[in-house]
C-alpha cells in the first residue's frame, strides 16, 4: 500500500523562486518618470509610480537611484536629491551655456528682496518688523508678495505679542530652487542682527546656490538699499 505523500509548502517555495528584480531595468524607468516630471519626485511617489508595480520597497528603489546617478556620472546632467524629492537637473556649470537659449537676459534680484529673504532664511521665524528692525527701512509689501507668490516663504502663524504680528519662515519650494534638502545644509552663521551680519548672509546665501531668477518690481528697491549684485546663472531642470 503506498503512503499518501503530503505537499510541502515550503519546499515548493524553495523549488520555484520569486524571480529577481532587474533593477537595471528598474532604473531606466525611474529615469524615464524623472525626465518628464514637472517636479521632483518624492519616495511615497516612487513606490506608488513603480514600487507598487514591481513589489518593490524603498531599499531597492535607493539601489535604483543609485544606479540612475551613476549613469550620469561623468555627464552635463545629475540626480540631485532636495526637499520635494529627486530630480534630474543639469549641473550648475553649464547653466551659463544653457542659459543662451533664452534671448533675454534674466531679471536681477534686487537688493532689498535679497535682504528680506536672507533675513527670513537665517531668522525664521521671523516677524516684518524685526525685517525692518536689522534692515533699518520698511519692508516693501511687494517683496513679501513677491517672495510668497515665488513660494518662497509662508506665514508660519502669529507672535504672542501686541498686534499679533504674523510671523514668516521659507518653504519646501524655497529649499528646492536652492537645491538644499534641509535648511541644515545652509552654510552656519551667527544671529544676524545688525546691516554687517545681513552683508554675511548675503554672501552665505549667494554662495555656491543658484535660484531662478526673480524680477526686481516697483517697490522692491527702496532708497536707502544699494544696487543689486551680480545674479548667479539658474540650475537648468530637465523635464
Amino acid at each position: 500500500m503506498e503512503e499518501d505523500v503530503q505537499d510541502n509548502p515550503i519546499a515548493e517555495a524553495d523549488a520555484n523562486p520569486a524571480p529577481a528584480v532587474d533593477l537595471a531595468a528598474i532604473s531606466l524607468i525611474i529615469e524615464a518618470l524623472l525626465l518628464a516630471s514637472d517636479g521632483p519626485l518624492s519616495m511615497e511617489q516612487l513606490v506608488r509610480f513603480v514600487g507598487s508595480e514591481f513589489n518593490l520597497g524603498k531599499r531597492e528603489l535607493r539601489e535604483a537611484l543609485a544606479l540612475v546617478d551613476a549613469r550620469f556620472s561623468g555627464t552635463a546632467s545629475e540626480l540631485r536629491e532636495v526637499a520635494g524629492g529627486w530630480r534630474v537637473q543639469v549641473r550648475p556649470e553649464y547653466a551659463e551655456w544653457v542659459g543662451r537659449l533664452w534671448q533675454e537676459k534674466p531679471p536681477k534680484y534686487s537688493r532689498a528682496l535679497l535682504e528680506t529673504l536672507a533675513l527670513i532664511v537665517y531668522r525664521q521665524p521671523i516677524t516684518r518688523g524685526e525685517i525692518e528692525d536689522v534692515r533699518g527701512v520698511a519692508v516693501s509689501s511687494n517683496i513679501l508678495r513677491t517672495l510668497s507668490e515665488r513660494g518662497w516663504i509662508r506665514e508660519l502663524g502669529v507672535k504672542d505679542v501686541p498686534g499679533r504680528p504674523a510671523l514668516f519662515g521659507t518653504t519646501s519650494q524655497f529649499l528646492d530652487d536652492f537645491n538644499l534638502k534641509t535648511l541644515d545644509q545652509l552654510p552656519a552663521l551667527p544671529d544676524v542682527k545688525d546691516l554687517e551680519q545681513l552683508e554675511a548672509a548675503l554672501s552665505k546665501l549667494g554662495a555656491g546656490l543658484a535660484p531662478t531668477a526673480v524680477p526686481a518690481e516697483e517697490g522692491d528697491v527702496d532708497e536707502q538699499a544699494a544696487p543689486p549684485s551680480a545674479e548667479p546663472p539658474a540650475d537648468v531642470v530637465l523635464h
